[in-house]
């Protein structure tokens, strides 16, 4: 039996140095393999029907409002990295968020890629754009995307 388990322990070894060498690999070719997109912060915007009773359903689940202003109907809700947004009344569907220039905690960060250089990214792939920001200009603006199965996605840089 030892013989057997040696054997197994070895082979767990090795599978683990090879998965480790792999990710690795994997790892940095990510930062150098073009396509690769920094988005910034990412949250699930939440079409919500009364902000009040989702703000305390979420806390239950260790969501602290974070920012925002319920009596105005938004509201960012966090639970340590992650991020959710309730909206009452501002759009039809919940929305896949990405903000290009911050960091999980709403602040800037020091170097990302302008939304408007992400826009020109997924234009020249083809992807059709719904709302595009005006690329003559610098600073805030947003586009926002349609997946295949008509989920909204929308890049909205704030900085």
């Amino acid at each position: 039996m030892g013989n057997i388990r040696s054997r197994s322990l070895y082979t767990r070894r090795a599978a683990l140095t090879l998965a480790t060498a792999a990710m690795t690999a994997w790892s940095q070719s990510r930062k150098t393999t073009e396509g690769h997109m920094e988005l910034g912060a990412f949250s699930v915007s939440l079409t919500v029907k009364d902000i009040q009773a989702s703000k305390q359903f979420y806390e239950k689940f260790g969501f602290k409002a974070f920012f925002g202003d319920a009596s105005k109907n938004f509201l960012i809700m966090k639970n340590g990295d992650h991020s959710i947004g309730l909206f009452q009344g501002m759009f039809d569907k919940n929305i896949l968020t990405f903000n290009p220039g911050w960091d999980n905690n709403a602040q800037k960060l020091a170097t990302f890629t302008d939304v408007r250089e992400l826009q020109r990214q997924l234009k020249a792939q083809g992807v059709k754009l719904v709302k595009e920001a005006d690329e003559s200009t610098t600073g805030p603006a947003s586009f926002l995307a349609v997946d295949p199965d008509g989920n909204p996605i929308l890049v909205d840089q704030h900085v």
